[in-house]
């Protein structure tokens, strides 16, 4: 199933790097990422990825993550190439 995920992080070092790699190590796999500064210097991502897991397991495991300020996953219907903007 794909899911969208909205995402907010802080601006520090290696934190787009550890909410990937939460999403892969928990059986997810990214197909599309877009990301964006905001004014206060955190990131805004939004992301496309599928799994076989529920998508609210994943928001509850990224909402642990340190960096992570803000999460929301919405169920996509499988499309090819739905963008992700």
């Amino acid at each position: 199933m794909q899911f969208r995920l909205e995402l907010q992080i802080s601006a520090a070092e290696g934190a787009i790097v550890r909410v990937l790699g939460m999403i892969e190590r928990r059986g997810f796999t990214a197909h599309a990422i877009h990301a964006e500064r905001n004014g206060d210097g955190s990131w805004q991502l939004q992301m496309l990825v599928d799994g076989q897991r529920p998508g609210h397991t994943l928001a509850l495991q990224l909402g642990k993550v340190y960096d992570c300020l803000a999460v929301a996953v919405t169920a996509q219907a499988e499309v090819a190439g739905a963008p992700v903007a």
